[in-house]
């Protein structure tokens, strides 16, 4: 019951703590997105680099840290789920509805190097991803 409610109060949660500086010229929604794309590039790069110093300098995998910066990622992702006018759910329902179009049976090399991306772009413009 306590995942349930949090992920239903998770994106008002997230906008809570954004900030949303003035850029004269920027929509709200443009300030937010580019804040988004800013803020996930950076937070990718800080798992990678712990990642990095696991696999080349022999740090121990430090899950903690790995796991809070899969937390800030969450973070950016509910801003533009917000600004997208989207949740989690529907997103994560959208993309195993086109994961299951390109793969019916199970993963293949061949099927990611050949996709129909006419049909997949039909079922993420047609799904809410509920189906």
């Amino acid at each position: 019951m306590l995942k349930k409610r949090i992920i239903n109060t998770y994106i008002e949660d997230c906008k809570k703590t954004e900030s949303l500086p003035n850029i004269i010229g920027l929509t709200e929604d443009q300030i937010r997105l580019f804040h988004v794309a800013l803020g996930m590039q950076t937070e990718t790069a800080e798992f990678s680099d712990a990642l990095k110093k696991h696999i080349f300098y022999g740090k121990e995998l430090d899950k903690v840290n790995l796991k809070e910066e899969l937390g800030d990622i969450l973070w950016y992702i509910s801003l533009a789920l917000d600004v997208l006018d989207s949740d989690f759910e529907t997103e994560m329902a959208r993309n195993i509805s086109k994961l299951k179009l390109r793969y019916p049976d199970k993963f293949s090399s061949y099927k990611a190097e050949f996709r129909d991306l006419d049909a997949e772009r039909k079922l993420l413009e047609g799904s809410t991803g509920n189906e």
